[in-house]
């Protein structure tokens, strides 16, 4: 942090306002529109990693900002940098994540002139971030990069994009430095949470649905209290099972694709449904058929930290403004009644789960069994592994048979990026070397990112890469059945040899083909100490865990008329 005001060129006023915000990370792909903030980071504080593609990096960041609450930093050029980059802000913007970034931009005496890679960023990101701004004036960049770290923290975090003329990092300026951001919390009121103990003690079954951002480790703690002092069923929202352990007598199960029947259920049977923290979007919500809009036949308390989102869609019997922090922390008030008369309820719920994420009989085609495997990486990983990955049919087998016990501990795109799981584990790595880290990834999936394992060598990132070969697009080959079966279309791949690929890159592989194979090759990875993939081969008939293509196609077939 810089306490004089000695003239500093832009660049260096950026970085400094970096530091004092307290980065210490950042990803980028370098650019020539931004050189003199690369010159300021040479001898400043701050990790940086180089990428070799900007949708990489900005998933990297933007998987640090989902750990930690706390944006994470991206640097790219313009033009077709930041387009690249347009992936990871889509990402941070439905998943409700703080993610900054910067990018270059053309010399201000040449905007509006179309000049080499000028992009109106306002126009192109306006609606895919929370706030777009171009820093014109080197002596404004302490109060609106101070701004950019609270617009992307506060209310319902996002994304911000940041332009930098590059003429304007190069001048000379004298500017005091900002103070550091702080993130309001918003409290739920005396009359709020009273009003909420009446509801739930009056209910005779209800339920709670966690998701969304702005928790915390502790405030998953304050709420697994509640939860057990009330004997409340819970569950996650999609690709948010790390907000509440699974493990726990409570938990339910989550609320995503190929969800559980009786979990569906059990929710439109409710009387009472407390959602804290999420906006029970398109996938949560089953394609918004399980509660209806604008009303829901079940009575709705919505807890959300951002005002915009109460009301949006669902008219609440009760809304709560508050973040997920702070509702959580003030539920230690509320008395639960002596006797809750729910409990059968919670039991049942416990055990529709317990018996959907069993992997022991799971069986599927091919002589590779993914039950198995599941069940071994249960028993051989810690509980607080990072689970990371990106889009497509392979992800079920992490979300039904992973038991997310720890916080912090998931990587997955709400948003459905493709690509993004191995560039997540980078970033996650990258922050807690320490922990273990497995990216699940299809043959599609992989390659989409697939350059980013040079990263993790680069860098010595032990990730582990369980990538999943079926040949194919496999989950639009599976809607493709079901849609026009048998007309296999634009679907089909041919793939490396991904152990190669690995060992190519400097790193370790294996190709495992049979289930007896996977337990030593993990071993053997594991003890590489080097960045490696499980080429994992299944047959392509095993879509999903509990149906095939065939069947699939045959079912099509039988509701074609004729």
């Amino acid at each position: 942090m810089t306490s004089t005001v000695s003239p500093r060129t832009g660049g260096q006023v950026l970085v400094d306002q970096l530091i004092l915000h307290g980065v210490q990370q950042l990803f980028c792909v370098p650019g020539e529109s931004y050189l003199a903030v690369l010159d300021a980071l040479h001898d400043a504080q701050i990790a940086v990693t180089v990428c070799r593609q900007e949708g990489g990096a900005a998933m990297m960041a933007e998987a640090q900002g989902k750990l930690t609450g706390q944006p994470g930093i991206c640097f790219v050029t313009r033009g077709p940098g930041v387009t690249n980059a347009s992936a990871g802000i889509h990402i941070a913007h439905q998943d409700s994540t703080p993610l900054i970034v910067f990018v270059g931009q053309v010399a201000r005496g040449a905007l509006g002139r179309e000049a080499f890679q000028e992009l109106d960023y306002g126009a192109v990101f306006g609606t895919m971030a929370k706030w777009v701004v171009q820093i014109d004036d080197a002596r404004r960049v302490p109060e609106l990069v101070s701004r950019a770290f609270h617009v992307a923290t506060s209310g319902r975090p996002g994304p911000v994009v940041v332009a930098l003329p590059e003429d304007m990092l190069t001048d000379a300026v004298q500017v005091a430095d900002a103070l550091p951001y702080t993130v309001p919390e918003t409290h739920p009121g005396a009359a709020a949470l009273q009003e909420l103990a009446e509801r739930l003690a009056a209910a005779e079954r209800p339920v709670a649905i966690l998701g969304g951002s702005r928790w915390s480790e502790q405030a998953v703690r304050d709420f697994v209290a509640f939860a057990q002092a009330w004997s409340l069923p819970v569950y996650c929202s999609f690709r948010r099972q790390m907000l509440f352990p699974a493990d726990h007598d409570s938990y339910g199960g989550d609320l995503g694709l190929g969800v559980n029947p009786k979990l569906l259920a059990r929710i439109r049977a409710s009387d009472l449904v407390l959602v804290v923290g999420g906006r029970l979007s398109e996938i949560p919500s089953q394609g918004y058929e399980l509660f209806d809009i604008p009303v829901p036949s079940q009575p709705l308390v919505h807890v959300h930290a951002d005002a915009n989102e109460l009301g949006r869609l669902y008219r609440a019997t009760q809304s709560i403004h508050a973040t997920p922090q702070a509702f959580a922390n003030a539920l230690a008030a509320l008395q639960p009644p002596d006797a809750v008369h729910w409990a059968a309820h919670t039991q049942a719920a416990r055990a529709e789960y317990l018996a959907w994420s069993d992997p022991d009989p799971i069986r599927i085609p091919g002589p590779l069994q993914m039950g198995e495997v599941m069940r071994h990486l249960r028993e051989v990983l810690p509980a607080d592994a990072i689970f990371c990955n990106g889009a497509g049919n392979f992800a079920t087998w992490v979300h039904r048979f992973w038991p997310f016990t720890a916080y912090a501990s998931q990587l997955a795109p709400t948003s459905g990026s493709m690509g993004y799981g191995l560039p997540a584990g980078v970033g996650a790595k990258r922050l807690w070397p320490q922990r273990e880290v497995v990216v699940f990834a299809g043959d599609g999936d992989f390659l989409m990112h697939g350059q980013e394992f040079a990263t993790a060598v680069q860098y010595g990132l032990p990730i582990i890469v369980v990538l999943l070969d079926n040949a194919m697009y496999g989950t639009i080959r599976m809607h493709q059945e079901r849609e026009y079966p048998g007309r296999v279309s634009a679907t089909q791949l041919k793939n490396p040899d991904f152990k190669a690929y690995a060992a190519a890159f400097g790193g370790h592989g294996e190709r495992v083909e049979t289930t007896a194979e996977f337990a030593p090759a993990l071993a053997r990875a594991r003890a590489s100490g080097l960045p490696c993939v499980l080429h994992c081969l299944l047959d392509p008939e095993a879509i999903t865990p509990t149906g095939t293509l065939q069947g699939i196609r045959s079912a099509a077939q039988a509701r074609k008329p004729g």
